[in-house]
């Protein structure tokens, strides 16, 4: 098997960093209330991932071992302000609503993990891989938790993607079940440990 096609397994399937290391579970277990903050947030952290992933990938000869880490934290946060100011000036609103978490990026223990793990002991190329394929794979559990909290709490999917996708956002908006009450668990908290659970035990069921 192709390093490559390795890199790719591991980030959606194998090492799936929301799965299999539980990293980075506080944003992902509170924006994913619906798919918008979903797709929001993971673009966001796949961005960050393959930029610091890259850069330390490309430095990584010339930073010290013993300051390696605030290093990584550094570049890290720069990406992180680069996405802030994006939605700040962009996407304002969905900003609002993600609110502390886009910050909290930084203290996401799988973009640094891959720094470390990864981008410090590998090629540019494989690096940025890397770091999509955890993105992507990080991104999908999202998407996925955020579609089960919708749907069974609101009865809808891809409520307010206008926020995100502007007019065509609005054509999106699908309201799967008329005249719904919604269940407020699916939306709480509660719901999206309850959530994460069930995708943990598919895939545990599925690698079994």
């Amino acid at each position: 098997m192709s390093d490559a096609i390795k890199i790719i397994k591991n980030g959606l399937w194998s090492n799936n960093q929301a799965l299999v290391a539980l990293l980075g579970l506080c944003p992902l277990l509170a924006v994913t209330n619906n798919i918008t903050n979903s797709i929001s947030l993971g673009l966001a952290t796949t961005f960050v991932l393959v930029a610091s992933n890259t850069t330390v990938s490309i430095f990584r000869n010339t930073i010290r071992k013993e300051v390696r880490i605030p290093i990584f934290v550094l570049l890290i946060a720069s990406f992180v302000t680069i996405v802030e100011l994006i939605m700040q000036s962009y996407f304002y609103d969905l900003y609002l609503i993600l609110g502390i978490f886009v910050p909290l990026i930084v203290t996401n223990c799988a973009i640094l993990g891959r720094a470390e793990a990864f981008a410090s002991k590998n090629t540019w190329g494989k690096s940025a891989l890397d770091g999509l394929m955890m993105g992507l794979g990080f991104s999908i559990v999202l998407i996925v938790l955020g579609a089960m909290r919708e749907l069974i709490g609101s009865g809808t999917l891809f409520d307010q993607s206008a926020l995100l996708l502007g007019d065509l956002g609005n054509t999106l908006s699908i309201t799967v079940f008329e005249d719904y009450q919604g269940t407020l668990l699916a939306i709480l908290p509660p719901g999206a440990f309850i959530g994460l659970g069930l995708i943990v035990a598919l895939k545990n069921w599925i690698d079994a």
